[in-house]
């Protein structure tokens, strides 16, 4: 398969693809039901029914009885938490081994033509990787699994309110279907609070080191973000929920990183000159880790669209993006500048 036949590559390497990032026409008036119709299976295929997938099967064969959670206990914490980290090492390893290890495909569809930093003092013993599985693996996977063992223990003292299959099919169906768009919108809530300047210093910079990212950099966060990025689940403790609705939210949470972060286009899954692959569409995110300030979300909601941050790839959208950059610039020196003649008034 020919990445240049699905983009372009510059000097330097890096590739992009040649059409333009597009929501779908689903959030849009007047209402074109043949394009929510034509969206559907693309929302729930591949990563969404994966994740849902996995969520239930951990929740009927990988998560201990009702009675058992009833009580803190290190036996049935401890192996939620193993079962978490051993998910997360399959699905990171594997993404992170067959591109990066192996370099299965060298750089085709990939955006940034430069490998991963090996000597880069901005990360953990100056190493992208290690720097990336310290923080997801110390820090990532066990503030998920605290959201999880905390909603569970809740589910099980009925603290929460608690829905049956038997007595709501439809509405643990429905809620099921709502929960990744629920995350996109918290997402970017807690996307733009962390880009607030304090609080980028202090927390989100740690991500941002990433400008070059791989897929062990998606969950490598600061413990503070991690605590704002998983706190989402606890929508669950006020709307009428199934722990399988938790584990489902908390699963897409933490793996949906790996492809968004991978720094591929598509993943090739036979030889180079096959055409078998699966398409990842990480770009929007990528631009986001390499320009800061767009995309702060990805998916169905055209959030960034609404509310001015969008870079769809183009040079128009590029041109637009500068002249933002401008225009806040603007502002701030005149802010600055304002501040010393108050001061003498």
């Amino acid at each position: 398969m020919d990445d240049l036949a699905f983009g372009t590559r510059d000097k330097r390497g890096n590739w992009k693809p040649s059409k333009a990032i597009e929501y779908p026409r689903v959030f849009v008036w007047p209402v074109d039901f043949r394009a929510i119709l034509g969206w559907v299976p693309e929302y729930l295929a591949p990563w969404n029914f994966l994740y849902a997938a996995i969520g239930v099967a951990f929740w009927l064969w990988l998560t201990p009885s009702i009675e058992t959670m009833r009580e803190f206990a290190p036996g049935w914490i401890a192996f939620i938490l193993s079962r978490n980290i051993g998910l997360v090492l399959a699905f990171y390893g594997w993404f992170h081994f067959r591109l990066y290890r192996q370099k299965r495909q060298g750089t085709k569809f990939k955006y940034n033509g430069k490998w991963l930093d090996t000597d880069n003092p901005a990360f953990l013993f100056k190493n992208q990787t290690v720097d990336n599985m310290i923080w997801t693996l110390a820090s990532g996977v066990p503030v998920w699994t605290a959201f999880e063992v905390l909603s569970l223990w809740l589910f099980a003292n009925e603290y929460i309110p608690y829905v049956t299959w038997a007595d709501h099919p439809v509405w643990i169906v429905v809620l099921m279907l709502l929960i990744p768009l629920f995350r996109e919108v918290h997402f970017y809530l807690v996307h733009r609070l962390i880009h607030w300047p304090p609080l980028y210093r202090a927390v989100h910079k740690l991500h941002h080191n990433n400008v070059n990212p791989g897929p062990w950099s998606g969950l490598a966060m600061h413990p503070v973000e991690h605590l704002l990025y998983f706190s989402g689940v606890m929508i669950h403790w006020i709307v009428p929920s199934n722990p399988v609705h938790v584990i489902f939210h908390l699963v897409h949470l933490g793996l949906a990183p790996a492809p968004g972060h991978a720094g591929f286009d598509k993943v090739l899954t036979g030889p180079e000159d096959s055409d078998k692959h699966f398409d990842i569409h990480g770009y929007s995110h990528y631009l986001h880790h390499k320009y800061f300030e767009c995309n702060y979300s990805d998916g169905a909601l055209p959030l960034d669209k609404w509310f001015g941050s969008f870079h769809d790839g183009s040079d128009e959208s590029h041109e637009r993006m500068n002249e933002r950059f401008m225009k806040t610039a603007k502002r701030r020196q005149e802010k600055q500048a304002a501040r010393p003649a108050r001061r003498k008034g």
